[in-house]
């Protein structure tokens, strides 16, 4: 079964990043996510413009970029400069008044259009974005903090995604508490790929390849 892994880079190793961002990709990983946080939109402060700059520039592998940010339209092209076509740019539909010209600012770019969707967010409210993007990314957290507990509705969510997905032609992707369990849940549900952070892969002392090469021989 085909399923894509990207690493929660806010949970690497800062004092060593380059050496991180080496060993995962040597160890497979499929591309590498950026957390941006404002310390408004969200109560916390993570990774910063030229955090993003820099692993964009040690890699040739995809970058998934999670704005949580208020009003990302206003910045969005220093952005949008730092990545590569093909990138993905997540944005969450709350924090701006008119997401479908953020939405259409990233596409215009030549990049993946995306929405984060946070575990308070109904799939109703963001119905008509879901036929402009490409990707979901479904909160299973609060979005803020890493190492925070699964909300088990959530899964209801994703059960509604998955059914608009084919009309509506986007994929869903996981990010928040990811464990092997809902690898294998969901993973087979059509759920296409999953941000892996403390609770599967930093901070284990092993070599990430070989964490990776465990999630993709998982049992189905």
């Amino acid at each position: 079964m085909e399923f894509e892994l990207t690493a929660s880079m806010m949970c690497a190793d800062y004092g060593s990043l380059e050496r991180e961002v080496k060993n995962l990709e040597e160890g497979g990983i499929d591309s590498f996510h950026i957390d941006i946080m404002d310390g408004r939109y969200v109560p916390n402060f993570a990774m910063s413009l030229n955090d993003l700059r820099y692993i964009a520039r040690a890699t040739e592998k995809p970058m998934d970029i999670h704005l949580m940010i208020e009003h990302p339209n206003n910045r969005i092209g220093l952005f949008l400069d730092s990545l590569r076509k093909g990138d993905t740019v997540y944005i969450h539909p709350e924090a701006e008044y008119h997401p479908s010209a953020t939405l259409q600012s990233i596409i215009n770019a030549g990049m993946v259009p995306g929405i984060a969707v946070n575990p308070g967010t109904s799939v109703e409210t963001v119905m008509e974005m879901l036929r402009i993007v490409k990707k979901v990314l479904v909160m299973s957290v609060n979005p803020g903090n890493a190492g925070q507990m699964f909300l088990p509705y959530v899964g209801k969510k994703i059960t509604k995604l998955l059914a608009l997905k084919e009309d509506m032609d986007f994929e869903i992707y996981w990010d928040g508490a990811c464990s092997a369990d809902k690898i294998l849940e969901f993973a087979p549900k059509g759920v296409r790929g999953f941000v892996l952070g403390t609770t599967l892969l930093f901070g284990k002392g092993r070599p990430y390849g070989e964490t990776l090469q465990d999630i993709r021989e998982l049992k189905f």
